[in-house]
């Protein structure tokens, strides 16, 4: 029986790739440098799969930032703005189309499907001249044939490609991107004819975007694109790998009516409902690639559960055609669970990261053709058993106190407007108020008395009064930057899940189970294991602490309870919601804690909301309804004089404005300075709005530092459509990622824009 992985993590187990660009980034080290660990990650990957048995090993899944972005070097669709001059893409163009340089901005970056991976959206129009420009695909097929492992090279397929693009500035926004097919379909020609020449025998092409809601004339396009390689791909399997989520009835048709086709890959994890159709007519003599091993979470696998489904697969598809496979990508998992000594043992026997992953799809295929290994299945079976049975899973308190919410909807007594003018004579705010997203650069000495405080080698009084003189710095600093509401920088956080995680029961945390989020920015998801609540309060002494150094109003942070779920790796024991009010409930006593100690403007950031919205519209109504209700449950016992902030990021919320309108938060700040004020049309189409809103008005994943006219122009440009008396200015995110050499002049910038502006208004008045 065969064995196959979709596509693998390339951080590194301890994030080598990480710090070898950050290196690279800063001037430290070479080109040569990166190359030489890049290398080293790639034939590390290649041999442990090659070790463990694994007959369908991927190549080209590596990437220097991301997969997509790979895509569009291939094609040569550079934007014009990074003054490329053709030739094979090098990484001054590459990386500045990733990151924005000193003179251009980046390209936008966005959510892999449901995921909290980001990639970077192509830019495209009638006028792009596609050209092979980078041949990364071959190159890495031809290394890891070098080091005598034959790959299955991965593309990202042509119509997902283009589905997943967006028209460039200044090209219609009705521009039909499928209109460029004819265009890019002669370079896939070139590489999979190099392809073919180096000696691969088969291909995989990603085609997620299958799993989508597409009309006819999307589906046409996969059928005409196939249709056009057909000849080109003769000679070679050709497999074409769908994820997350169930393929609909008439994608399923189109796709296993593809034209060159050998193979089909689905995610039988997420999409059980394929099941049905693939024993409904699977085509005779193709191969199915069956993801029974979860991509996406980090439980081990129930091996018994598979192979019952593997086998009862074998007898519609047959023996020499069925291969085991992941879900997805294991991109979305973390590396490798060697490399966690402080978890306890029970726990980490329930668990499967990356590593462990390939060896039980292996297992799994062995299983299948008669040569079980009964140690690894008794195993395997006595730690499902003991996580079903744990005490440590259940707390009978909790699961009464989520039941009981299901009667009520969990809405504050009065409305927003209302609510709004009792906190604006407590606050007395000037027009659009001026505050930042919450957390301040996370310095080196900052990081390293963390560390050292986890260590034990400072003791809890050295930590408190080394946190206690960050935050008056970034207090005193706000406060001479004229900003109106102030956050208290957020020193004493890691991560703004993984800081709650840890003052929540129910949660477990890795040493090193980093996942990439983009380009080289990972994060350490908690494992969600058991029941949730909230033994003590986790912020109120640090947002006390901040009170009391100022006059001006200082929120209280918080992280949402969706947002805390979809950046954790949750339990699939219990439906996802069920988890989700839990965690409700834990920060609803926060919140009146918080309340009860005199702060009176709260942030609750949902940040990940609109990421956990699922793929298929039928489903959107259910997520929707759960989610927003469990923002409302967490600030619905408070005063009306209480503000209660929101933040989300990275979204593109046209299509849920209505949900979040019915978060009833006070204000919302929101993401969207890198998105060209997509959001902005919203208002434009006639949406009414009567809370506070504060679309951000500067990009902070980039180091630019914008200038007061061009945040004074965004501003004007949301006064447009939004009431002067609801606007917020402030940026689109935290300030953790950046160094105060550029925070502090970009607020001066946005504090200076905000104030001409106020001064402007109140000469038309």
């Amino acid at each position: 029986m065969a064995s196959h992985i979709v596509g693998y993590p390339r951080m590194g187990p301890k994030r080598e790739l990480k710090f070898a660009l950050e290196s690279f980034w800063d001037g430290k080290s070479s080109a040569e440098d990166l190359k030489k660990v890049a290398a080293d990650l790639r034939s590390s990957i290649w041999k442990q799969m090659a070790d463990a048995g694994i007959k369908y090993i991927p190549s080209n899944t590596f990437s220097y930032y991301d997969q997509v972005l790979d895509t569009t070097a291939m094609l040569g669709a550079v934007p014009a703005r990074y003054n490329w001059a053709g030739g094979e893409i090098a990484f001054d163009t590459y990386f500045s189309m990733a990151r924005g340089n000193a003179s251009v901005p980046a390209m936008e970056m966005t959510k892999w499907f449901d995921t909290n991976y980001h990639f970077i959206v192509p830019e495209l129009g009638p006028d792009v001249n596609f050209s092979y420009a980078s041949h990364k695909a071959v190159d890495e097929y031809k290394e890891a044939k070098g080091l005598g492992v034959d790959t299955v090279p991965v593309l990202i397929g042509p119509v997902s490609y283009l589905l997943l693009s967006k028209p460039a500035k200044g090209v219609e926004k009705s521009f039909p991107l499928l209109s460029l097919l004819d265009k890019i379909l002669p370079i896939y020609k070139e590489v999979i004819a190099e392809l073919k020449a180096a000696g691969a025998s088969w291909i995989q092409f990603d085609e997620p975007t299958l799993v989508l809601d597409l009309q006819a004339h999307q589906l046409e396009a996969f059928t005409k694109a196939y249709a056009e390689l057909e000849s080109s791909l003769s000679g070679l399997n050709v497999l074409t790998e769908t994820y997350f989520a169930d393929v609909p009835a008439e994608a399923f048709k189109t796709l296993t009516a593809l034209k060159g086709v050998t193979a089909f890959g689905f995610d039988l994890v997420r999409g059980t409902q394929t099941l049905d159709l693939i024993k409904g007519g699977f085509p005779s003599g193709k191969y199915l690639f069956a993801g029974v091993v979860d991509g996406r979470n980090i439980w081990a696998n129930d091996l018994a559960a598979s192979l019952n489904l593997l086998q009862s697969l074998e007898g519609i598809v047959g023996k020499d055609k069925l291969v085991v496979s992941t879900s997805c990508s294991l991109l979305h998992t973390a590396v490798d669970l060697v490399n966690e000594t402080k978890l306890d043992d029970e726990i980490k026997s329930w668990l499967a990261f990356a590593a462990q992953k390939v060896v039980e799809v292996n297992a799994l295929a062995k299983a299948l053709a008669g040569h079980k290994d009964e140690a690894f299945f008794s195993a395997n079976a006595a730690a499902q058993a003991s996580r079903k049975s744990s005490p440590r899973v259940t707390n009978e308190a909790v699961q009464k106190a989520a039941t009981a919410l299901k009667g009520s909807d969990h809405r504050r007594a009065t409305n927003v407007s209302a609510r709004l003018d009792a906190q604006q004579k407590k606050l007395n705010l000037p027009v659009l108020p001026t505050t930042t997203i919450g957390s301040f650069p996370q310095t080196v000495e900052l990081r390293r008395v963390r560390r050292e405080y986890k260590a034990k080698k400072i003791s809890e009084e050295e930590y408190v009064k080394a946190i206690k003189e960050e935050i008056k710095k970034v207090v005193v600093l706000q406060e001479e930057l004229d900003i109106d509401v102030l956050v208290h920088g957020e020193p004493e956080r890691n991560d703004m899940v993984e800081y709650f995680g840890e003052q929540l029961s129910g949660f477990a945390f890795t040493a090193n189970g980093w996942v990439q989020s983009y380009g080289s920015r990972c994060v350490k998801p908690p494992i969600i294991y058991g029941d949730v609540s909230r033994p003590n309060p986790m912020t109120v002494f640090w947002s006390t602490t901040a009170q009391s150094m100022t006059k001006r109003p200082m929120k209280g942070m918080l992280t949402g309870p969706v947002t805390i779920l979809n950046w954790s790796f949750v339990r699939n024991d219990q439906p996802r919601f069920e988890t989700c009010y839990q965690i409700a409930l834990a920060i609803k006593d926060e919140v009146e804690d918080l309340e009860k100690a005199g702060i009176t403007v709260i942030q609750i950031d949902e940040a990940a909301l609109r990421e956990g919205l699922p793929l298929r519209k039928a489903e959107h109504a259910f997520y929707l309804n759960w989610a927003v209700h469990s923002f409302r449950i967490t600030n619905v016992g408070i005063q009306d004089t209480t503000q209660i902030h929101t933040h989300m990021c990275y979204s593109n919320f046209n299509d849920i404005i209505h949900s979040i309108i019915d978060m009833d938060a006070d204000v919302i700040t929101i993401e969207n300075s890198r998105s060209d004020e997509k959001l902005l049309s919203v208002f434009r189409e006639g949406v009414k709005y009567g809370a506070g809103i504060g679309p951000g008005v500067y990009d902070i994943h980039s180091p630019r530092i914008p200038s007061t006219e061009e945040i004074a122009d965004r501003v004007n440009k949301m006064l447009a459509v939004l009431d002067t008396n609801i606007l917020w200015v402030n940026p689109d995110c935290g300030l953790k990622t950046r160094k105060y050499a550029e925070v502090k002049p970009a607020l001066e910038n946005m504090v200076s824009a905000a104030k001409a502006i106020r001064t402007q208004l109140a000469s038309t008045k």
